[in-house]
């Protein structure tokens, strides 16, 4: 296995203090962690690069040589990294960035943290709308990316799309519910139970056509556009909720406990990702976007 810079530290650190505690202490690590970095580093290179004493550690031949290099490749590592943030701290320019409002609380902050860091003098102008009026304005060229829901992008041949984040339907259940002792659900289960649904974006069609396919239709006790009102509901057992489990989280704004199960069965999945329009060239704050979006995100279920 080739050699990490991770490795490269820990036996700079143990060359310069002259013992494995000592460099441990510098880099406020454990012990072992330096010895097995330097034993794994030693097996890569196939040579010894120190005699274990009593009283600490010395550089053998080849260890004496081998830390001009290790000190050269970590110092062309620095300077590599300091070229491209002092390239990114002076950028400049404007972004022009769409998201739908169920993607903003629950993906978008992430990928924007990052971004803002590693290019805080871009002027960001962000607009929040559904992801039909961003597609529009993503082809008519007055956004230059957006953030919203791939699988619900109609128009392909305009766009560019990317997926970040697949999200499958999770059953929400509130604490101490019936079918809350079972790991996994089957759809059948369901018919009957009072559904909690959520109005927004292609959730809404999803739950319907879910619900429309159950032997007995469920009853739709409540429908909201508010997540956080289907978290309340849930917890507070007004019904369960199929929903990505990308917006859920274990707790209302209460303080109730909300529980989460897998069900059997043919269940759509959310996609998250970018757009932007396709044949137009991207400028560079949005082709820094996207790299910064693809590295917070990298393609992970939810």
């Amino acid at each position: 296995m080739p050699f990490t810079l991770r490795q490269l530290q820990f036996f700079v650190a143990a060359a310069e203090a002259g013992s494995v505690s000592g460099a441990a202490r510098a880099l406020s690590i454990s012990q072992s962690s330096v010895t097995e970095a330097i034993r794994a580093l030693e097996d890569d290179l196939g040579v010894g690069l120190f005699d274990r004493q009593a009283r600490g550690i010395l550089l053998t031949h080849k260890g004496s040589a081998f830390l001009r290099h290790a000190r050269q490749i970590l110092a062309d590592v620095s300077t590599a990294r300091s070229a491209f943030v002092e390239e990114a701290e002076t950028a400049t320019g404007r972004l022009s960035l769409g998201v739908t409002s169920l993607v903003a609380g629950y993906v978008l902050s992430d990928i924007l943290a990052r971004y803002r860091r590693a290019y805080p003098r871009i002027e960001l102008n962000v607009i929040e709308d559904n992801g039909d009026y961003l597609q529009h304005l993503l082809i008519g060229g007055e956004l230059d990316v957006a953030v919203l829901l791939t699988s619900s992008v109609k128009d392909r041949l305009a766009l560019n799309v990317e997926t970040l984040v697949v999200s499958p339907y999770r059953l929400w259940l509130p604490l101490g519910h019936v079918l809350a002792q079972q790991e996994l659900i089957t759809l059948e289960e369901l018919a009957g139970q009072p559904l909690i649904q959520l109005m927004v974006d292609e959730i809404e069609e999803s739950t319907r056509r879910l619900t429309a396919a159950l032997p007995v239709k469920p009853q739709i006790a409540f429908r909201t556009r508010s997540v956080e009102a289907v978290r309340s509901l849930v917890a507070t057992g007004a019904g369960l909720a199929i929903l990505p489990s990308l917006v859920y989280r274990p707790w209302s704004l209460e303080g109730d406990r909300i529980e989460i199960r897998d069900v059997s069965g043919d269940l759509p999945s959310v996609q998250v990702g970018l757009a932007w329009r396709k044949g137009a060239p991207l400028t560079t704050p949005a082709s820094n976007f996207i790299r910064s979006a693809q590295s917070t995100t990298a393609v992970r279920p939810s």
